[in-house]
């Protein structure tokens, strides 16, 4: 029995409507798939499609412990049953697609994972690609923002930025490459005491600005790394003058996506974010000499869902 991929990728945007979010817990789980079991589980459903939510990671000062989710762009994954093919297991190549394609197998199989072993999954996936990190794969499937606790056993803790708030990300994409490897080989092997110092606090402001719904001190501790943006920053063609951009024309605050190329900037006003976006996509062609492209998204509460399916 064979399990056939279909990928949209790269990210694309979409429009759908956004369900109620889902009340995740705090997860305590073990990286462990081991089992005795032979038993072939039956599928449920003919064919399935699902989506996930692109991922901002690191958020300034939370380098590989803190992400959130966007909303309006992502992947689809859409899977259908040969029954005289030996199962594929293979996953995407990003964290969205992971997290789509871990929901779609789920569905496809009568839905028998929780959240933190869909987490699981796709982290296994994202460490043969980029790396043991969930700062992408837990916002993908959880949705809003997720505080990563510890790695060993993973501990994931929900982040809830309040409902009656807004927050949107602007993201400008240059035409340019940044390969997480080089990325990360970029950083320092040892950190000072007083940007450990300084971080730990930052990370600790971002934190408390998202539960408190404070877009304007998530914008200032965004913006305030001093152990990897600094490093990373000079090896994007203008990104120090897109980010000098951004707080110009009135971004809360402004950091590299991940390990880049991608800004993001926030503001709790979509009108306000496009003319921002503007103006850092100006400073991408002005000071690197790069084309680049600006959206302006939400913060997606939701995670990765199922789309459609079809019942056998």
């Amino acid at each position: 029995m064979a399990v056939c991929f279909q990928f949209q990728s790269p990210l694309k945007p979409i429009n759908f409507p956004v369900s109620t979010p889902r009340k995740v817990p705090l997860l305590r789980c073990k990286a462990s798939f081991s089992t005795t079991s032979t038993t072939e589980i039956e599928p449920v459903f003919t064919s399935v499609k699902s989506f996930a939510p692109a991922t901002v990671a690191n958020l300034g000062p939370g380098f590989d412990f803190l992400g959130a989710a966007v909303d309006g762009l992502g992947d689809y994954v859409s899977l259908s049953i040969d029954s005289s093919v030996t199962p594929v297991t293979g996953l995407g190549s990003s964290a969205a697609s992971a997290a789509a394609a871990a929901v779609a197998v789920n569905e496809l199989f009568g839905a028998k994972l929780g959240v933190d072993q869909l987490v699981l999954a796709g982290l296994e996936s994202e460490a043969k690609v980029s790396g043991y990190h969930a700062d992408n794969i837990a916002p993908a499937v959880m949705g809003g923002f997720v505080l990563i606790k510890s790695y060993d056993p993973l501990e994931l803790k929900p982040l809830i930025f309040p409902q009656n708030q807004e927050l949107f990300f602007i993201l400008v994409s240059p035409e340019f490459e940044a390969p997480t490897k080089k990325m990360r080989a970029a950083l320092p092997a040892e950190v000072g005491m007083p940007h450990h110092v300084w971080n730990c606090s930052q990370a600790g402001a971002l934190v408390a600005s998202v539960l408190e719904g404070d877009v304007v001190g998530l914008g200032k501790a965004l913006s305030s790394d001093k152990i990897v943006e600094p490093k990373r920053a000079p090896l994007i063609p203008g990104m120090e003058d897109v980010k000098k951009a951004a707080i110009k024309g009135g971004a809360f605050g402004c950091t590299i996506s991940g390990a880049g190329p991608t800004a993001v900037a926030v503001i709790d006003n979509e009108e306000k974010g496009k003319k921002i976006g503007q103006k850092m996509v100006e400073a991408f062609l002005e000071e690197g000499n790069l084309r680049s492209v600006a959206m302006v998204k939400r913060l997606d509460r939701v995670g990765a869902r199922l789309i459609e399916s079809v019942p056998r």
